[in-house]
């Protein structure tokens, strides 16, 4: 019998499936430096974002 893998600290903290198999992340450059960004930009920055199903697969296999 093989032993059960462990799920990828980092992509643990990062990553997040949703109920329907999604993987979502927060979108980079939403931190700091805000003052040069456009509105729109900004409003863009607060909403998840989700991987493309290609990239979703390989990411489930770290989430285990």
């Amino acid at each position: 019998m093989r032993n059960k893998m462990k799920s990828h600290k980092g992509a643990r903290k990062r990553l997040k499936l949703t109920a329907s198999g999604k993987v979502r992340y927060r979108r980079s450059f939403g931190g700091h430096l805000m003052s040069t960004k456009s509105g729109d930009r900004k409003r863009r920055l607060h909403k998840p974002a989700y991987l493309a199903k290609g990239d979703a697969r390989r990411v489930k296999e770290l989430l285990g």
